[in-house]
């Protein structure tokens, strides 16, 4: 498995090496000791979750307040371009957006350290979503940000077809860095 840096702070892409024969593939989809040797360290795994999306649904832009979350984020079935934003105050690359195309093809997954907002929309007609989350959910740390907030300027491949209400009422980058 190789494993490398992308454009925001503390975001790393891994990147498995699939055996595939006449029967189809195998894959790692993650090791620890690899992930420790590049700073990625999810504690005794907390939660394990997965979504489905149809075509051009977008779920995002969410994060959470307090210590935040690191999650690693993989593509099950299908694919999906998965979006961050650096949200944290103090970082190096504060409100820098940065997108990833995640597919059952390369099995690339995303490290997604504390204090990014996170996103993504499904460009296949299914897309599952794998996340590993390093600690329990916790509501009242959750915020959102308007997927197509100006400020921002995210492209978005699709058309969306699908939004939950929450995301569709999300508020603005302007009002998450108020209220920092």
């Amino acid at each position: 498995m190789e494993v490398r840096t992308a454009g925001i702070e503390g975001v790393r892409v891994l990147v498995p090496t699939p055996h595939r024969d006449d029967r189809g593939l195998f894959t790692r989809t993650f090791d620890a000791a690899i992930g420790a040797e590049h700073g990625i360290d999810l504690g005794p795994q907390a939660q394990d979750s997965q979504s489905r999306s149809r075509q051009g649904t977008l779920r995002g832009m969410h994060g959470r307040r307090g210590r935040g979350e690191a999650k690693l984020v993989r593509v099950a079935h299908g694919a999906v371009l998965d979006v961050l934003v650096d949200a944290r105050p103090d970082s190096p690359t504060f409100g820098r957006v940065e997108s990833f195309r995640l597919d059952d093809e390369d099995f690339r997954h995303l490290y997604v350290p504390p204090g990014l907002l996170h996103g993504f929309q499904a460009l296949t007609e299914v897309a599952d979503v794998c996340y590993r989350i390093d600690r329990p959910h916790a509501p009242g740390e959750d915020v959102a940000v308007a997927h197509d907030d100006p400020d921002l300027a995210i492209t978005w491949p699709l058309e969306v077809t699908a939004i939950s209400e929450r995301d569709r009422t999300a508020g603005s980058w302007k009002d998450l860095l108020a209220s920092m």
